[in-house]
């Protein structure tokens, strides 16, 4: 059953495929470079893209913009909820960590973690420092259903300790882990590198994007969670932590916003100058006062049961109608998207061509649908030598925006890709490079058709 009914709503256009051929050429097939009155339905995140409730717009009229010292309800409704005393805002999650890991991430460092989103290692290796992946080995299978598969891989991440713990400056937990298909991570788990992090003298950093979607997962998934509260799971989970990272983008529901929050002092006075020197002073942090309120008021509502499970139901829908046509993607459907497996839908496009990529234009070409590429392109070079990475998932996501869109629109996106797959057969040709940044470049990079 829905937890809101709707108040407002916003016209969407439809185009013709031949002019959504000559779009797509001149953003030179990528879809970040296309405009979005050109886009049908858009899922090409759900980062910012979410319908806030009448008691957050209530809230923005209440915004104290002074410049310093402005009303803490925002920081109050943090602590409340994780425990952390320390809050430093920032506008939205990328800021977050390029505040933090300005004081904690040197070159030549090793930062593990599980499957580390694309600003998150783009921010470590742009330090010359070295994100290491220790997923489960699970994580690459999409086809298993393993329920919590975002989970770190207990003993990848004591071998790495044990090599190099001099180098390590902390371990990052992404919940949920959105690489690996927006999968979570159990209690369980936390726990256990809480352990292992203590072996070794450790900090523990949530990347906590989509945390309350995390606790959602737990509270279903995992035995002895059934009866608590989802505001009970995530005090537990944060109690496991010494900091984390926002981007309030996700599950505050807000446009924009983030925070980083720690129960340590000399995090919070290490990272607070470059907080002043990128964002802003310390009580704003790159924010509107009445962003900051919208933000408390969107993670005291999201972190609610109902409020979830119709958004992570809806998401639950869409799988199930690409079950119906024997869509392959990341099972099972995580948190905020369905990952398609690219490969195993076009199986003539070589790798080298980028499937995922071209399955992406395939949707827009379809139905005027913007999905995300989250794989080869995505992955970026190797820092040491300049090749491609191939070794991980290439995926389609499909993020869907929070209250934003109906079923009816899920039908229309189970169709369109349905179409794509009957003829996955006749697609044999991807993309090949033209241009590309050397760090992110998924999101500027220019492509043509493979000759």
């Amino acid at each position: 059953a829905e937890s809101w009914k709707i108040k407002m709503v916003e016209p969407i256009r439809k185009s013709t495929r031949e002019e959504r051929e000559q779009w797509i050429k001149e953003a030179h097939y990528n879809v970040f470079q296309l405009r979005a009155e050109h886009v049908y339905i858009d899922l090409l995140t759900d980062s910012g893209t979410g319908s806030m409730t009448d008691r957050q717009w209530a809230g923005m009229m209440l915004g104290d913009e002074s410049y310093a010292g402005a009303s803490s309800f925002f920081k109050n409704m943090i602590t409340r909820l994780t425990g952390f005393d320390y809050v430093i805002p920032t506008h939205q999650g990328r800021a977050a960590e390029n505040v933090l890991f300005s004081y904690l991430v040197k070159e030549g460092d090793i930062v593990p973690g599980n499957s580390h989103f694309d600003t998150t290692k783009g921010h470590i290796e742009g330090r010359k420092a070295i994100a290491w992946d220790v997923t489960i080995d699970e994580a690459k299978d999409t086809q298993l259903e393993v329920p919590f598969k975002g989970n770190l891989d207990p003993k990848k991440l004591e071998k790495v300790l044990a090599e190099h713990a001099d180098k390590i400056p902390f371990i990052i937990v992404t919940i949920t882990n959105n690489t690996a298909g927006g999968q979570p991570v159990s209690m369980k788990n936390i726990k256990e590198v809480r352990a292992i992090a203590d072996k070794y003298g450790k900090r523990v950093l949530f990347d906590s994007a989509r945390f309350a979607e995390n606790a959602y997962f737990i509270k279903t998934r995992e035995e002895g969670y059934q009866n608590k509260t989802i505001k009970e799971i995530v005090k537990e989970m944060f109690d496991n932590a010494d900091g984390m990272t926002m981007s309030a983008k996700k599950d505050a529901i807000v446009n924009m916003g983030g925070f980083i929050a720690t129960r340590h002092q000399d995090w919070f006075e290490g990272a607070k100058g470059f907080c002043v020197q990128y964002e802003g002073y310390l009580t704003y942090g790159g924010m509107n006062g009445r962003d900051m309120n919208a933000l408390a008021i969107g993670l005291d509502e999201n972190t609610e049961f109902d409020n979830l499970e119709t958004r992570i139901k809806q998401v639950e829908y869409l799988a199930k109608r690409l079950d119906e046509f024997g869509i392959p993607y990341q099972r099972p459907a995580g948190g905020h998207a369905l990952f398609v497996d690219a490969p195993k839908v076009l199986t003539r496009v070589p790798k080298e061509e980028f499937p995922a990529q071209t399955l992406t234009v395939e949707l827009y070409l379809e139905a005027g649908i913007r999905g995300c590429e989250i794989g080869y392109i995505l992955a970026d070079r190797d820092p040491v030598t300049r090749e491609n990475r191939f070794g991980g998932l290439d995926l389609l996501r499909l993020a869907i925006p929070r209250r934003v869109y109906t079923n009816n629109h899920m039908d229309v996106i189970a169709v369109a890709l349905k179409n794509v797959f009957d003829r996955r057969e006749q697609i044999t040709r991807g993309f090949q490079i033209t241009w590309e940044a050397p760090l992110m470049r998924h999101f500027t990079v220019q492509l043509e058709r493979a000759k």
